[in-house]
């Protein structure tokens, strides 16, 4: 028996059905209404098969079992909370299929069982997955905003018992084929090539046992607790998962109760209570800037960062020159994914700091399960280091992390240009250098670029890929798949004062120094941008940053744009007096040994000498004033196509500087509010500057009721 369709295959070998999901023209399976249609026909026509011995289910995609359901139709502006619901009735009916079949089943999974997916497989009597790199189970749908809506907060926590799968759920978290065999989400985990047997050694044993039957009869059940198991598992989780997801992210929290309250309930209405819960986070404003996100996300890994294609170049070996913490940083990712790296720098004891720091991070990703022992051992094996500038001759890609002084940078070039390599490309780290400016030291300026990572490198995402005027596409692609391919990701900026992260926050941070000399707390000014989402408040941030660093970047912008700074002396006082932030135990808070910022009396001398006719600031001034000026430059941004999409500034935004993704960035956050609505704001406060006044570009999309993401 044969059954064709676009995504579905259903055949039959010795008396076993085999279904098979295969979605054409597509690397993953997703779970739309097409190929939901074509699942409820093959589960259908199974139905009626008393004869069969059982239904192995499997993917056609090696290494990609299912993404999960299609979260374009999930995030549809014309989705309403009866279209919502009809959908969920759909999955909910399907999986409920697989549960009536009248034969054991077995989900066969290799790679990756996701959201929908792993809903799907849990309908079944049992899972087994391969062992395969790219295998992973997971419900990962409060990262978009949403809870399992197929069953999840309910028969996950029938399988693994509902404080792990209430862990699992609200933190979004998967497991590896291992984990998920430890923890009894699968019955075992086998090489990808003996899966399909293996499934069949379990449907014959099962079926001699009986055993299916008493999962099922199991999973319909009630999760068995005593009421003080209950009532201790359920307020654990419940506390620990409201510390964690905090105000903005509903969604862990409705997963909890979904949890808390279904699980006492029979399998039935224990599904009920998840289908309350779901529905309306269905097309919420945080669920649909969270798929925002995440569609951003899945653009930014795929996009080349040139217009038309271009051939790229591998880069084999790498250098980094400076073994301080961005060099070290730097190196340390490269050799972590598989580059080998030689760090340089001109003091002994600095590259035996470096190596230390290296090593250091790569201990603390092993204590934590992010690395094994032996990968730790493999990554420093890549690492080496040198006093000489000879040793980068062999290299294809050369980074400069030195200290910020373009002469400084200058000359370094000019020296190493003469030793690299035909071919090699030449890139600096530096944050507020022009490389326009700094590519006229090498002999070949169109392989030379800026390669500007964010501090902490090990934890920070993003990499700006600076375009001088003369940097090439083929230089501009091949950096970018090799940032890509040392696990970051990488945003293309053209060459321009701050570039893209640092051109937009200086406005962020410039204003809170304007509000301190009006009067406004640092604590007042810290709050209403963490109330906002921030993850720090720019005070804060300031000091984590370094005072002394900010004055020095703070001075580029301000002299490349000093019709719409504002400057402060405020920041040189503090570094004249030694307060550089937390480094020096001191800057606008006091950071003694053991805290993480107090309030400190002896700010309070330096804020007197600028404060000027001091007064009260609500809360949304404060909100209004931090964030309308990052708007309006991040306008100009655009205008001037320093990067080529507002989901560029939006990411950069939210990878560089933390900007809540619950508002789905910068400019989706100006679009929600309105252009006409951003334009009457500034003017309001248009009296203090020209920051205030709004961009050629914001004012004709207030004139036009535009938006930064016309038709997206």
């Amino acid at each position: 028996m044969t059954l064709l369709s676009p995504a579905v295959d259903l055949t039959e070998v010795d008396g076993v059905a085999i279904l098979t999901l295969d979605m054409p023209n597509t690397r993953a399976n997703t779970l739309g209404q097409a190929t939901l249609a074509e699942l409820e026909q093959a589960f259908a026509t199974l139905a009626g098969r008393s004869d069969l011995r059982g239904l192995i289910f499997r993917s056609g995609k090696p290494g990609m079992f299912i993404a999960g359901a299609d979260l374009r139709e999930l995030s549809s502006a014309e989705i309403t909370p009866e279209l919502s619901r009809s959908l969920v009735q759909r999955g909910l009916a399907l999986v409920a299929a697989v549960e009536k079949l009248p034969f054991p089943t077995v989900a066969a999974i290799d790679g990756a069982a996701m959201g929908g997916g792993l809903e799907l497989a849990l309908g079944f009597d049992y899972r087994l997955c391969s062992t395969h790199p790219k295998t992973e189970l997971g419900l990962p749908e409060v990262k978009v905003g949403l809870i399992p809506g197929w069953g999840g907060t309910q028969r996950l926590p029938r399988v693994i018992g509902p404080a792990l799968a209430g862990e699992m759920i609200a933190a979004g978290e998967s497991a590896n084929a291992e984990r998920a065999r430890q923890i009894g989400l699968v019955f075992d985990a086998v090489p990808a090539d003996r899966l399909l047997d293996e499934a069949k050694r379990l449907l014959a044993w099962t079926t001699k046992s009986g055993d299916w039957k008493a999962q099922r009869e199991k999973k319909q059940k009630p999760v068995p607790l005593t009421q003080e198991q209950a009532s201790f598992t359920f307020a654990v989780l419940a506390a620990g998962v409201a510390a964690k997801a905090g105000p903005h992210y509903p969604a862990p929290m409705a997963a909890v109760e979904a949890i808390t309250r279904g699980c006492p309930l029979p399998l039935e209405q224990g599904l009920a209570v998840e289908s309350e819960k779901f529905v309306p986070l269905v097309g919420s404003p945080v669920s649909r800037n969270l798929i925002a996100v995440f569609f951003q996300t899945q653009r930014l890994g795929k996009d080349p960062g040139v217009a038309g294609p271009v051939e790229t170049r591998p880069i084999v070996q790498a250098g980094v020159i400076g073994a301080g913490l961005m060099g070290a940083g730097i190196a340390g990712a490269h050799v972590r994914r598989g580059v080998p790296a030689v760090m340089l720098d001109s003091a002994p004891a600095a590259l035996e700091k470096g190596v230390t720091a290296i090593a250091k991070s790569m201990a603390g990703r092993v204590e934590i399960g992010r690395m094994s022992r032996e990968e730790m051992v493999g990554a420093l094996a890549r690492l080496s280091t040198s006093l000489a500038l000879p040793s980068l001759s062999d290299r294809d890609l050369v980074v400069e992390a030195i200290v910020e002084n373009e002469e400084a940078k200058l000359a370094l070039f000019r020296q190493i240009d003469k030793l690299l390599p035909p071919g090699a490309i030449v890139a600096s780290n530096t944050s507020t250098i022009s490389i326009t400016r700094l590519a006229k030291a090498v002999a070949a300026p169109d392989r030379f670029a800026g390669l500007h990572f964010f501090n902490p490198v090990d934890r920070m995402q993003l990499v700006e890929v600076i375009r001088g005027e003369q940097t090439s596409d083929a230089t501009t692609a091949t950096l970018v798949a090799h940032v890509r391919r040392i696990g970051k990701t990488p945003i293309v900026v053209k060459d321009c004062p701050g570039f893209l992260v640092n051109r937009v926050l200086f406005f962020y941070l410039n204003e809170a120094l304007v509000l301190l000399e009006e009067g406004a707390s640092p604590r007042a000014i810290d709050k209403a941008a963490t109330d906002f989402g921030m993850p720090m408040g720019p005070i804060t941030l300031t000091d984590v940053v370094g005072l002394d660093t900010s004055l020095y970047a703070g001075k580029v912008i301000q002299a490349a744009f000093p019709d719409r700074s504002v400057t402060s002396p405020l920041i040189a006082d503090l570094v004249a007096a030694g307060r550089m932030g937390q480094k020096s135990g001191a800057g606008f808070y006091s950071y003694a040994k053991g805290t993480r910022g107090t309030d400190d009396p002896a700010l309070e001398p330096f804020l007197a000498k600028v404060r000027k006719a001091p007064r009260q600031h609500d809360p949304r001034e404060l909100v209004e004033r931090l964030f309308l000026p990052m708007v309006n430059e991040a306008s100009r941004v655009l205008s001037e196509q320093v990067v080529r999409d507002p989901g560029d500034v939006d990411m950069g935004l939210i990878l560089g500087t933390g900007f809540p993704p619950f508002r789905g960035g910068l400019l989706r956050w100006a679009d929600a509010i309105g252009a006409g609505q951003v334009v009457a704001l500034m003017q309001k406060y248009e009296p203090l500057g020209e920051r205030f006044r709004p961009s050629a570009m914001l004012s004709d999309l207030a004139v036009w009721n535009g938006r930064f993401y016309q038709g997206k």
